[in-house]
């Protein structure tokens, strides 16, 4: 079983238009019900801490509905902690939910951007979907570099945000943002779905993109399970051969001594 901590934000409002926001639900719930199925842990943290504001629940989506009905995740989202009091190594994985809020209050954290920093230094993931890679900004690793420098990122592009009618609210563009940082924007037709996976970082573009990338995730989970698993089977039998040379060791020694 692994841990993974799912990050929400803190933002309720889209700027000064009144629209209510938060984090969007989908892009929780699909990944979630992954992780969960998978047997894995998920905990819940946002910017602020306590309980954080969510979009619209689409009650016709059967994940959507357990995602917010499951007891366990409702004690999660009733008063998450705050991402700078979170440690790092307590989990293997960090992902970060998208909504438009977190265009406000993702970039700018610098305990979101430790917390990132510090579960991939430590040989953990990270994901992040739609808006969710603003969490990946600002993200310095102990080389001096960005996290998403150099590397393949998907996330909602500039023709989504016209689509979605937020282009004259948002504070930036994402995708110009992360490719102002220096990663290479990847990205599908407008809602389609695309995921990207660089090495222990995975991204989506949109809400369609959830799932594929938690499931990318599991991949990567399988993989380092696998490694584990053959790292204690090499050294239980290494622990067993020396076992067996003492033993050996002392047949000889009580044999020599009858003679």
């Amino acid at each position: 079983m692994k841990k993974i901590l799912m990050v929400l934000t803190s933002v309720s409002e889209i700027a000064d238009t009144g629209e209510k926001t938060g984090y969007n639900v989908a892009e929780a719930a699909h990944p979630w019900k992954v992780f969960k199925d998978s047997g894995h842990f998920v905990d819940f943290a946002s910017i602020k801490g306590g309980q954080p504001p969510r979009d619209e629940v689409d009650t016709h989506d059967p994940i959507q509905v357990a995602f917010t009905e499951d007891e366990a995740t409702r004690a999660g989202l009733y008063n998450t902690a705050r991402v700078d009091v979170v440690d790092p190594g307590q989990y293997d994985a960090v992902y970060l939910v998208g909504g438009h809020g977190t265009m406000w209050d993702f970039p700018d954290s610098e305990g979101l951007q430790k917390l990132v920093a510090g579960v991939y230094e430590a040989g953990g993931l990270v994901g992040a979907v739609c808006h969710g890679p603003a969490g990946l900004l600002n993200v310095k690793l102990e080389n001096g570099l960005g996290l998403v420098q150099g590397r393949k990122v998907a996330a909602f592009t500039n023709d989504e945000e016209v689509a979605a009618g937020k282009d004259k609210v948002i504070p930036f563009f994402l995708a110009d943002r992360l490719e102002e940082q220096g990663a290479t924007h990847v990205s599908a037709g407008v809602f389609e779905e695309m995921v990207v996976v660089a090495d222990r970082l995975v991204t989506g573009q949109n809400p369609a993109s959830a799932a594929g990338v938690a499931k990318e995730m599991e991949k990567l989970f399988a993989e380092v399970i696998h490694q584990e698993k053959a790292e204690e089977q090499h050294e239980s039998e290494a622990v067993r051969a020396e076992k067996d040379a003492e033993k050996n060791a002392k047949k000889r020694a009580a044999a020599e001594a009858e003679h």
